[in-house]
C-alpha cells in the first residue's frame, strides 16, 4: 500500500475541528455512487436507502449521478428528500395514526415529489384511505411482503387477498409490492446469492398472478446493500442499497466482494494517558454505535490492533498491544462498524476535500421532525 493510499482519511487542519467528529469525504462517496451505478443496467432501477446519510448534500450527489427514486424509513428522512428535489419517494414504513397525518402533510406540501409507503394489513389500508380521501389525495402504497426478515410484512400467499381488499378502498393506489432480506448476510457470495434467490422465489410468480387477477404490473423494490449485486442482475427489480454510500468496517469485513470505499470516519482525540499501554479518547456512546459488543464499535485506521477496555458516555479507554508513543491532543481516526446509527448522533458532519476540513453538512433528517 503506497503512502498516499494509507494516508488517505488525515486531515492536515485537523486541529480546527472540535471532536469527537463525524468526518466525511465527498470524493469516496462520489466514487461509491459511482461503482453502485456500475453494478446495475439502468439507473432508473435504483432506489437508494437514505437511512445511512440522512444528508441532503448526500442526496444531491446521487440526484446529480441520474438516480430519481429513494427510500427512506422515517417521516424526517422522507421530508429531506423533498427538500432535495427527488422526485420518487417511498417511505418504507407504514404509518399509523400522526404518522399519517404528518405524512399527508408531506404529501400536499410538495407536490413536485411523488410519495408512497409501505402496508401489510386491512386496518392500516383503511386508516391511510380515510385520511388521504379527506385530504383529497391519492396516496400510492406497497404492500410490505415478509421473505423471511420476520419483522413486518405478510407472507407471499397473503398478498393477494390484500390487493383485492385495497382495491375498494378510495384515496389509495396499490403500486406495487416492498420485500426486505436484512435477514441475508453471509459472506460467502455463492451461499449469499442461493440464499437471495431461495427468498425471492415466490415473488416473481406472485407478480404475474397479481397481473392475471387485472392489476397494473406491479413495481417490485427489494433488497440492501448485502444483496444488491444479486438483485441488480434480476430484471423489474428496483434495488434499494443504504450503506453503500458511507461504507463501515461492519460490511467491509463481512462483504469483501463488494468493492465500496470507507467514505466516513469519526475523529477522535487523546484527552488522558494512562500509561504506556492505555489511553482515554473521547469516544463514548454518544460519539459511536454502541450497540455491539465492545470490541465491535470502531477500529482505528491509525491505531490498529487495540484492545478496549471500558466504554462510557463519553469515554473510550483503550490499550495499545505496544508501548504507545501518543500524546494528549493526537487524533485517532475511527471507522465505525456500523455506520449508520452512527451518523444518527451528529447534528452536522466536517467535509474534507484535499486533506482540509472545508465546510460541514448538516445531518438534518437525524431529527424526529424537520417541519412536517
Amino acid at each position: 500500500m503506497s503512502a498516499t493510499q494509507a494516508t488517505w482519511y488525515q486531515i492536515e487542519n485537523i486541529n480546527e475541528l472540535d471532536t469527537p467528529a463525524l468526518i466525511l469525504y465527498p470524493e469516496r462517496i462520489k466514487e461509491n455512487i459511482i461503482i453502485l451505478k456500475g453494478f446495475i443496467n439502468d439507473v432508473t432501477r435504483l432506489r437508494p436507502h437514505v437511512k445511512t446519510h440522512k444528508c441532503i448534500e448526500v442526496t444531491s450527489l446521487m440526484l446529480d449521478a441520474g438516480i430519481s427514486k429513494f427510500k427512506c424509513a422515517t417521516i424526517a428522512e422522507a421530508e429531506m428528500l423533498a427538500m432535495s428535489g427527488a422526485p420518487d419517494v417511498l417511505l418504507a414504513y407504514q404509518p399509523v395514526l400522526t404518522k399519517i397525518h404528518r405524512f399527508i402533510n408531506l404529501v400536499k406540501n410538495y407536490p413536485s415529489t411523488g410519495f408512497s409507503c409501505l402496508i401489510d394489513n386491512v386496518q392500516s389500508a383503511a386508516m391511510i384511505s380515510e385520511e388521504a380521501e379527506k385530504a383529497g389525495i391519492i396516496i400510492s402504497v406497497f404492500v410490505d411482503v415478509n421473505i423471511g426478515m420476520n419483522r413486518t410484512g405478510i407472507l407471499p400467499a397473503q398478498v393477494l387477498d390484500l390487493y383485492a381488499a385495497c382495491s375498494s378502498l378510495k384515496g389509495i393506489i396499490t403500486k406495487g409490492l416492498h420485500a426486505y432480506d436484512g435477514h441475508i448476510y453471509n459472506p460467502d457470495l455463492a451461499e449469499r446469492t442461493m440464499e437471495c434467490h431461495e427468498a425471492f422465489k415466490d415473488i416473481e410468480p406472485l407478480t404475474q398472478k397479481i397481473i392475471a387477477q387485472g392489476y397494473c404490473q406491479p413495481v417490485v423494490v427489494a433488497g440492501g446493500t448485502p444483496t444488491y449485486p444479486i438483485l441488480a442482475q434480476m430484471q423489474d427489480v428496483e434495488c434499494s442499497p443504504g450503506t453503500f454510500i458511507f461504507w463501515d468496517e461492519g460490511y467491509g469485513s463481512l462483504f469483501p466482494d463488494l468493492p465500496f470505499l470507507p467514505a466516513a470516519l469519526v475523529a477522535t482525540r487523546v484527552i488522558s494517558v494512562l500509561d504506556d499501554y492505555t489511553l482515554c479518547i473521547d469516544m463514548g456512546h454518544k460519539a459511536i454505535a454502541a450497540e455491539n459488543d465492545l470490541d465491535k464499535r470502531v477500529v482505528f485506521l491509525n491505531a490498529p490492533g487495540v484492545q478496549f477496555i471500558s466504554h462510557s458516555e463519553e469515554h473510550l479507554v483503550i490499550r495499545t498491544p505496544e508501548k504507545h508513543e501518543f500524546t494528549i491532543n493526537d487524533v485517532l481516526y475511527g471507522l465505525p462498524v456500523h455506520i449508520c446509527p452512527t451518523c444518527n448522533l451528529y447534528a452536522s458532519a466536517d467535509v474534507i476535500n484535499n486533506h482540509q476540513a472545508t465546510n460541514s453538512w448538516k445531518i438534518i433528517a437525524r431529527d424526529r421532525k424537520i417541519n412536517y
